[in-house]
């Protein structure tokens, strides 16, 4: 008799992992919780609601009778996400921290905990997504070596797991999955992948989940939660005072405390156009590609080329140099100055 598939779960305290470890054990798995803890309330200010969310998520593992775990990564969160996060800010660039937690803390320290000491098939979380594999095909997964020598060789993955868009595109999470490595993705179960969040509501309504199914939904930054965001920058960075300027008219519109000096230093390797006009783009975000519902990858912005308005300012200075007649016989038929 072959032994149960051993899945280990993520759970956050709120609605999604709760439903999703449901699931899984419908399907029959053997299925463990994990709570992480990576944010020390201690260290700061604000609200932390770390030690609630740690309440709700043994609640649920008690209502699913299944076993319950807490790990603590606030000292990797702090090396791996917060630091660069505020090196970010420091330099003038706009970073993407949950992006940066999917790829250390969840899909590495947690991913490598599940497997090495809980000895996990698989793990399984609570985001909106879905790859390429059936849950058969996940388990039979096995650690793939990266090939070595040449440069170019190294980034070539064979039979590489797909990352895919879920099924509800309001509240698709493949943006914040785009850095998870082939080694995690191809052990990864994610449950809600072809549901919508009202099914997933409907589920935790119908199966005793209503202490998680009555939380507000998560908006704030990755583990640290929503909170005044200038006024929590200001316990980690110097203050920085400056304005906030429009390149239209060069009118001061606002003041700002924390550090906005944009700083352009570093060449970036892959150069991307874009074939329409994007709004509101910055450095240090992530730039994520997709090739129809598949999401391809994704790179930090290190530069960026001139906007939209710069490049409509140009051609509007050419179009006036072309049109303006020549006022001087020494500039030679169908010649302007150039303004």
């Amino acid at each position: 008799m072959q032994a149960l598939r051993h899945v280990v779960c993520a759970l956050s305290g709120g609605v999604d992992s709760a439903v999703a470890a449901l699931l899984l054990r419908r399907r029959g798995y053997q299925v463990t919780g994990v709570f992480m803890k990576n944010w020390d309330s201690l260290d700061e200010h604000g609200v932390c609601t770390a030690d609630k969310d740690c309440e709700d998520a043994y609640r649920v593992c008690q209502i699913l009778d299944i076993p319950f775990h807490q790990v603590s990564y606030v000292k990797e969160y702090w090396n791996d996400v917060f630091s660069d996060f505020l090196n970010e800010y420091e330099k003038g660039r706009t970073p993407n921290p949950d992006i940066v937690c999917n790829k250390h803390i969840k899909f590495s320290c947690f991913f490598h905990y599940a497997v090495d000491n809980l000895g996990a098939d698989a793990i399984a979380t609570g985001h909106y997504a879905r790859t390429s594999l059936e849950d058969e095909e996940v388990f039979e997964q096995k650690h793939v070596k990266k090939p070595e020598g040449l440069f170019r060789n190294r980034f070539e993955v064979r039979n590489a797991v797909k990352l895919l868009q879920a099924a509800d595109s309001f509240k698709d999470q493949t943006f914040f999955l785009s850095q998870v490595s082939q080694d995690a993705l191809r052990r990864t179960i994610f449950p809600l992948g072809g549901l919508t969040k009202e099914f997933v509501k409907k589920i935790a309504a119908e199966n005793r989940l209503h202490h998680v199914l009555q939380k507000k939904e998560s908006m704030g930054m990755c583990f640290i939660g929503k909170r005044n965001f200038e006024h929590f920058l200001l316990q980690y960075l110097q203050p920085r005072p400056g304005h906030f300027i429009s390149i239209e008219d060069n009118k001061v519109l606002g003041t700002h405390k924390v550090p906005c000096v944009l700083t352009l230093n570093q060449d970036g390797t892959v150069w991307v156009t874009a074939v329409q006009a994007v709004r509101a783009l910055a450095t240090g975000q992530f730039a994520v590609f997709y090739k129809g519902d598949e999401c391809l990858g994704s790179g930090k912005i290190l530069r960026l080329g001139p906007s939209a308005y710069t490049l409509q300012k140009g051609q509007r200075r050419a179009g006036m140099a072309t049109e303006s007649p020549s006022d001087s016989p020494e500039d030679g038929p169908g010649l302007s100055p150039l303004l």
